[in-house]
């Protein structure tokens, strides 16, 4: 795999799942509206994945040792991939009632980026525990905060 689809794909993939599971428990926790967790999950695909691609392109750039094919191949790879994994989530909440959305989100998600620690661990010839367990823990303080923030957002409304 090319440097700039690499990129593109694990900056697409952690920062779709990361923030889209935030997104999701925080607006959940906050609303409990289906609609309102839908509209965030397409917001955060559209808008979101243009911001990340743009970060992409400008730290490429910044870095002044890409060629402008390169850099612009991260740019739209790190677009679509972060719009991808983001829609994903769109999938389960058409399916399930939204508390149940909810929690196969979670899990898709935290198995998404199991997976890929796991992946990138075996590829620098380290342990995956290790790796694995940074990775989920990191997510897993942001699920947990923005729970508490839409739940306290809930209260003062």
């Amino acid at each position: 795999m090319r440097h700039s689809t690499k990129v593109g794909f694990s900056f697409g993939l952690t920062s779709g799942v990361t923030t889209t599971l935030g997104l999701m428990v925080g607006l959940y926790s906050g609303t409990h509206s289906k609609l309102v967790v839908l509209a965030g999950i397409l917001t955060i695909a559209i808008a979101d994945a243009c911001s990340d691609a743009l970060g992409i392109h400008m730290s490429e750039e910044s870095e002044n040792k890409h060629q402008a094919r390169t850099i612009w191949r991260a740019t739209f790879s790190t677009f679509f991939f972060k719009f991808i994994f983001a829609l994903s989530f769109v999938i389960p909440v058409l399916l399930f009632k939204l508390s149940t959305a909810i929690i196969v989100s979670i899990i898709y998600g935290l198995s998404l980026i199991t997976i890929f620690s796991f992946h990138i661990a075996k590829q620098q010839h380290k342990k995956p525990e290790k790796i694995v367990a940074e990775h989920l823990i990191i997510a897993v303080i942001v699920i947990i905060i923005t729970h508490f923030v839409g739940d306290l957002l809930s209260k003062i409304t």
